[in-house]
């Protein structure tokens, strides 16, 4: 099956290749001007026979609403980083909806990622073994954040292509598009000839700071971060096509945080008719903040920055590390100190900066319960990672663990009911390590919050919702990462190469890539993930949850943990 994708892959490239080869002699030619259709130039070749990078002021210029824009090349990809698609969001921009960016004269140089919004970063970086798996990208941070990233196999040439609209995890709080090496466009531009689009936003108290009873201009001030994405989507639609993409054929797609953010912008009346698909991976939280619950936090931040409503301009000129701090406070106080391992089944309880349900912005919290039938039409695909947040990754001592120990665990998560949990669960896997049961017990709540997503979808009767469950566990530090959090995105940006770290690499990971990838790149292109390599993949309905398997041998099975779950449900 992997044979046959890479051979479709290269027929693909090599006619590409043949057709772009034609077109610059044209331009060499003097037949076209510098924004004529531009497919990939002649460029020079290294000594691996491989196409070199070229940037050079002929090349790569794309005429967008606001100016030129100049990227580069890379083996015939088109490549454009760090484009303006809203002013900056310092000073007296600060909690106001996004505006349209500044125009520039000239060509701006768009090869480099630009600002990432501020952030606390947490403490990942610290452990050793997670710094070496996630390899993440550490940009400079700054207001002016509001940026697109562009891969395209066509410039200029009415190419019509999906695109792709990748957006980062980290809750609303962290992240960027450009956080680790998996979010590269570059190799799924080449592989599905897609456009890829990668984005930064507002986050944390800069996007999420519910000021609305400061004053009317302050109204949407609870959810400007997810405006920005809306603007982001918007810049799409305008400017797309310029870098070959089709803007009535947009996919957004997330993974964690990103994936509350799919799910939000489906219930977002200023998204709608913006994108056409939506996959949500490992995604699924009721994330939305009632109007009490984000008033409440933005008084406490006030507070602990000693302001009030006569003095509130002076937010907009406060360093973001005074924000920061009172933001951190302010959570402090309203949730007590941080747990461990994330339990999704309080999320929503928790305070959190997040989108608010205002009744306007967002009229209501989007799949809670019910799916929105303002984006009825829009087909989905809906899954998790098997062992999600649990697992032995930085804590090889976790292995260890006894069969009195996971009873004792799943008695304290469910009490009453901890022999009967751990019973249903090892009747699947009867050999299991005890550290095995565990992860699966704890990781079962975002598998379950995955599938009521995709039931409320079905329950509208209208666009599919496709249903997955990535179970692939890497090799690296001897398996103990397992199908981990963020483990499927490499898979999806046909980047597990790239990600060796995470992957470690090689013909393995490349096979269930080659089939995943497919699926997110056919998807886009028509709202059906099916493709030849792959087991013909059934959508939901309320009563069944078909569930392709994605790991070595890739499969479709219907209610595959039932029992378990059915086990975790009290009496």
């Amino acid at each position: 099956m992997t044979h046959q994708a890479d051979d479709k892959t290269s027929a693909r490239r090599l006619a590409r290749r043949t057709v772009l080869k034609g077109a610059s002699l044209m331009v060499a030619a003097g037949a076209a001007s510098d924004l004529a259709a531009q497919p990939a130039p002649h460029l020079d070749r290294d000594r691996t026979g491989e196409d070199a990078v070229v940037a050079r002021s002929d090349v790569a210029i794309v005429d967008t609403q606001s100016g030129k824009v100049a990227g580069y090349v890379r083996k015939g990809v088109f490549a454009f980083k760090g484009i303006p698609y809203g002013d900056t969001t310092a000073g007296p921009n600060r909690f106001l909806p996004p505006k349209t960016p500044r125009p520039w004269t000239g060509i701006r140089s768009s090869r480099q990622y630009g600002y990432v919004a501020p952030q606390d970063k947490g403490t990942g970086r610290l452990n050793d073994e997670e710094a070496f798996i996630f390899q993440w990208n550490d940009s400079v941070e700054g207001e002016d954040c509001l940026r697109v990233n562009v891969w395209t196999p066509g410039i200029n040439d009415a190419g019509r292509r999906p695109v792709m609209v990748w957006l980062h995890g980290g809750g609303f709080e962290a992240g960027s598009g450009n956080d680790i090496p998996a979010f590269d466009g570059d190799n799924l531009a080449r592989r599905g000839d897609v456009v890829v689009v990668t984005l930064n936003h507002r986050l944390n108290v800069l996007g999420f700071l519910d000021l609305s009873k400061y004053g009317a201009a302050y109204a949407p001030s609870g959810n400007v971060g997810m405006l920005d994405i809306v603007a982001a989507l918007e810049w799409v639609r305008d400017n797309i096509a310029g870098f070959g993409g089709d803007p009535g054929r947009v996919l957004i797609f997330g993974q964690s945080g990103g994936g509350a953010k799919v799910g939000t912008l489906m219930g977002m009346p200023s998204a709608k008719g913006l994108f056409h698909r939506a996959v949500v991976e490992s995604g699924s939280f009721a994330f939305t903040n009632t109007p009490d619950k984000s008033q409440r936090l933005a008084d406490l931040v006030l507070t602990e920055l000693g302001l009030n409503s006569a003095s509130l301009d002076r937010l907009h000129d406060l360093p973001y590390a005074d924000l920061q701090r009172a933001s951190v406070a302010a959570l402090l106080k309203a949730n007590g100190p941080a747990g461990g391992v994330p339990d999704v089944r309080s999320m929503a309880s928790r305070a959190s900066f997040a989108p608010v349900a205002d009744g306007h912005v967002l009229p209501e919290a989007p799949f809670n319960p019910r799916a929105p039938e303002l984006s009825a039409d829009v087909p989905m695909i809906i899954g998790t990672t098997m062992n999600e947040f649990t697992t032995a990754m930085n804590h090889p001592d976790y292995e260890l663990m006894t069969e009195p120990e996971l009873l004792a665990r799943t008695e304290a998560t469910y009490p009453g009911r901890g022999a009967a949990v751990v019973a249903a669960f090892r009747a699947r896997m009867p050999g299991a390590k005890p550290f095995d049961v565990w992860s699966r017990i704890a990781s079962a709540p975002v598998r379950q919050a995955a599938i009521r997503q995709a039931a409320a979808k079905a329950a509208l009767n209208r666009a599919p919702a496709y249903l997955y469950w990535f179970a692939w566990q890497t090799p690296i530090f001897d398996g103990r990462p397992r199908a981990f959090h963020c483990a499927e995105i490499p898979f999806v940006f046909a980047n597990t190469d790239v990600c060796d770290h995470m992957t470690g690499g090689g013909s393995r990971a490349r096979a269930l890539s080659s089939i995943v990838s497919d699926a997110w790149i056919q998807f886009a292109r028509t709202g059906d993930p099916n493709h030849a390599a792959m087991p013909a993949w059934a959508p939901c309905s309320r009563e069944k949850v078909p569930t392709m398997i994605f790991d070595d041998e890739v499969r479709l099975e219907f209610d595959p943990d039932g029992p378990e779950r059915a086990s975790l449900a009290p009496a």
